[in-house]
């Protein structure tokens, strides 16, 4: 299934206060700009003045400083989230002035809060706002005031600085000097979690070359980094962030990192799965480094019933995701008897773990098809945990089956004799919609090539009733795959279209209906996969898939869907319906003149000519099929 990418995160600001609407007879594009210049002069005038020895204090006590915080407030409020209005004060010169109020050593805290507040809403997202505050020093000001006695200033200041260093603008830190890496890991030493989040920012806009990577790794950053990971889910974010720009690229760094002892033992492992995930260039360096075999020996050393067995599984699950190598190494006689009798250990995170290690073991044919940790051993244990009290070790389990199913594709009568069936069609009733969600995707890949005699068996298992109900399931992802069940069911042998226009067109009629009422993407091509696998038999399934796509009404208010999908913006969608028409006009056969003129008649072969010139090479190729079959299946007056 689909997943996702990497990169810096989007720079978001934090609003305190919002500051009141305008009144309805108010023209905000008329009054801005006065109300702009006003604020900035209001708050310039409450800056120092020649010969003012204690700030705003000194400059008019206690009335001038409430004057600045007010400014400051309004000006930050008016800038949260808007450009344009960043843009304006930019123009009017009110950096310097924010600027200057964390710069006074008499300074209220209230000022400074608000100033450091807006400083950093300045830097954050534009360009010119970052340079601005940069020229003004604010970074200077504001780490300073991360030693401030008040939490509130440490705190804004904190996010200030962390906004700052989203931007490219931002100054590199050194971390080639010692002093400054001491710094770095005093900042990792906060209670205060917006400080550490700012540290994590820190390293990750300043470690670039291998020099700084290897100095940063050598202070035990790295290590530090990974004892967070069981704070908040923001500051784990971004210390998985900084881990990656340490180790990113840098085999010995990595090696290092990975030898060494990260500080807390069940928060390592548990780092190293969040770093690799879905990274086959992270998980190659790790499979460098011996991660497999280093952590299947801690595995073997420690009791099953630990937290730190559960993160190590994880980790090993991760590992054996994308990389045979891995998982071939994982296959040692210990950790094979270790992971079935993880499969009924008490503890359920332990069973949803070893769960997840065989569903990424199982990725690979060649370790199923024999050896320590074949089919035969473990689909008893899976089936057995379908029953479990926990809905999160049944879930796991499923994920494990499915795999199984499709790479065990010529000995499935295993799976078939194992019991499998009736307790994946128990469970697609269940009310748990991923319950059914991955059972019916284990149906789907047991059904995948596999012979009349056995897809029998599993139609009479499930019933066409229940088939007909998941088709038109709640959830649109359980529907997809029903469809894909059926696409399965109906594929490479023409008597299993009978399951589907048999029976009074039971499941015929509840995918017809999915496909006029136009439901998710993933469901419309999954239906036409259905639909043009059926095509393709003899003229009683044509005419079965015709009723579908042009059912006879007198009165006809719509196009058909067919005419929608082949307009669809989803190339796939196209594809699959292209392929549909094909099937149902292809010349050979005894009605494919008339089948070929009621589409005509519909539209359907007219936005197929309109798509001649289609941007997918799939589609023109069978757009072109479509318009020769139906000059062959016609006069020259036809077309």
């Amino acid at each position: 299934m689909p997943a996702t990418a990497s990169g810096g995160a989007r720079p978001e600001e934090e609003e305190e206060e919002v500051s009141p609407a305008p009144s309805p007879s108010t023209s905000a594009s008329a009054c801005m700009g006065t109300r702009a210049e006003e604020l900035t002069a209001r708050l310039a005038a409450t800056g120092p003045r020649p010969g003012a020895g204690r700030g705003a204090a000194a400059a008019g006590g206690e009335e001038v400083e409430h004057e600045r915080v007010r400014a400051l407030r309004e000006i930050k409020n008016q800038i949260i989230g808007n450009r344009t209005k960043k843009l304006l004060y930019l123009r009017l010169g009110a950096v310097p002035s924010v600027v200057a109020a964390l710069a006074e050593p008499g300074a209220s805290p209230a000022a400074l809060v608000q100033a450091a507040a807006a400083a950093g809403s300045f830097a954050c997202g534009v360009d010119d706002g970052a340079r601005a505050v940069l020229a003004a020093g604010a970074v200077g000001h504001l780490t300073r005031l991360l030693a401030h006695p008040d939490e509130k200033v440490v705190d804004a200041s904190a996010r200030a600085l962390r906004m700052i260093y989203q931007s490219r603008l931002a100054p590199k830190f050194d971390v080639n000097s010692g002093e400054n890496v001491d710094f770095v890991l005093s900042l990792l030493d906060s209670e205060n979690e917006n400080v550490t989040e700012l540290a994590a920012a820190i390293v990750s806009h300043s470690c670039e070359s291998s020099a700084e990577q290897l100095s940063l790794c050598s202070a035990g950053v790295p290590q530090k980094l990974v004892s967070l990971f069981g704070c908040s889910m923001n500051l784990r974010d971004a210390c998985l962030g900084s881990i990656i720009a340490v180790i990113q690229n840098n085999q010995d760094v990595a090696s290092r990192f990975a030898s060494t002892d990260h500080g807390k033992g069940d928060e390592a492992p548990l780092a190293l799965t969040t770093l690799i995930k879905d990274s086959f260039e992270l998980q190659r360096q790790a499979l460098t480094t011996n991660a497999v075999e280093k952590l299947s020996s801690h595995l073997l050393a420690n009791p099953l019933g630990t937290r730190r067995a559960v993160t190590i599984l994880l980790a090993l699950s991760e590992l054996c995701s994308k990389l045979e190598e891995s998982r071939s190494q994982l296959m040692s006689v210990e950790v094979s008897t270790l992971l079935l009798e993880a499969l009924k250990h008490d503890w359920a995170d332990i069973r949803v773990a070893a769960c997840s290690c065989l569903k990424n073991i199982s990725r690979s044919p060649k370790i199923l098809s024999g050896g320590r940790l074949s089919c035969d051993t473990v689909i008893g244990p899976l089936v057995q945990l379908l029953n479990d009290s926990s809905t999160s070790v049944q879930v796991a389990a499923l994920g494990a089956i499915c795999n199984i199913a499709i790479n065990l594709t010529p000995r499935k009568s295993v799976l078939l004799h194992s019991g499998v069936v009736s307790q994946l069609v128990h469970l697609s009733k269940s009310m748990d919609p991923m319950l059914r969600l991955k059972s019916v995707c284990a149906l789907r890949n047991i059904m995948f090539l596999l012979s009349p005699k056995d897809k029998d068996f599993i139609v009479k298992e499930l019933t066409l009733s229940t088939l007909s109900s998941l088709i038109c399931d709640s959830e649109h992802f359980v529907q997809e795959q029903t469809l894909a069940l059926v696409h399965n069911l109906v594929d490479g042998y023409v008597v299993s279209a009978n399951y589907v226009i048999g029976e009074d067109g039971m499941v015929m009629d509840a995918i017809a209906r999915q496909l006029n009422n136009a439901s998710a993407p993933g469901v419309c091509i999954q239906g036409m996969y259905v639909l043009a696998n059926i095509a393709a038999g003899n003229e009683w399934n044509k005419e079965a898939v015709m009723n579908v796509l042009l059912p006879h009404r007198a009165d006809r208010i719509k196009p058909s869907f067919a005419v929608n999908f082949l307009k669809s913006k989803d190339r796939q969608l196209r594809v699959a319906t292209l392929w549909c028409v094909l099937n149902l006009i292809y010349p050979k056969c005894e009605a494919s003149s008339g089948r070929a003129v009621r589409l005509q008649s519909a539209g359907v072969i007219l936005q197929v000519k309109r798509m001649i010139n289609d941007p997918c090479l799939d589609c023109k190729l069978r757009v072109r099929m479509v318009l020769d079959h139906c000059l062959d299946n016609a006069d020259d007056c036809f077309m």
